[in-house]
């Protein structure tokens, strides 16, 4: 039973020390929250397979009776790679946001906090009146504009 048990635990402290730096403020450290709760949910998924076993691309060979599940491996090979992909993200969203603010760290949404604060009545009253349109000079893009006054 202990040796089921030290695996579950190693996985169950790199979640938790994953979801607590994902609950920080820093994007840098989200990442490698993000980065701990993956390598968790790969462990979880290699100690969901089972004991090891021959390989199974082989017919058979000595020692083992059992061939090792291919899905297991399979499919942590395909989240290492999407796991790369969402570090590359979070890499770009951090990049992006040192340019801005020159910090990496998210800030309170004003607008955020203000659309929280509102009563129901208002809410559905501020949505009504919204009408789904968007100012152009709302936009995170710079648009220059001409002599005419018109964008570019």
């Amino acid at each position: 039973m202990s040796a089921q048990f030290f695996p579950l635990l190693t996985i169950a402290v790199l979640v938790a020390c994953g979801v607590f730096l994902l609950l920080e403020r820093s994007l840098t450290r989200m990442l490698l929250g993000v980065l701990l709760i993956s390598n968790a949910v790969n462990l979880l998924i290699i100690h969901g397979a089972g004991r090891a076993g021959n390989p199974p691309v082989q017919d058979s060979s000595a020692g083992k009776e059992t061939a090792a599940d291919p899905l297991a491996q399979a499919m942590v090979l395909t989240a290492i790679v999407i796991t790369m992909g969402v570090a590359a993200f979070i890499l770009a969203l951090t990049y992006r946001s040192f340019r801005l603010t020159t910090a990496d760290r998210v800030g309170d949404d004003p607008e955020a906090t203000r659309v929280s604060q509102l009563s129901d009545e208002e809410a559905i009253a501020a949505e009504d009146d919204d009408g789904g349109t968007v100012d152009p000079t709302e936009l995170d893009a710079v648009v220059e504009s001409t002599e005419s006054g018109e964008p570019s």
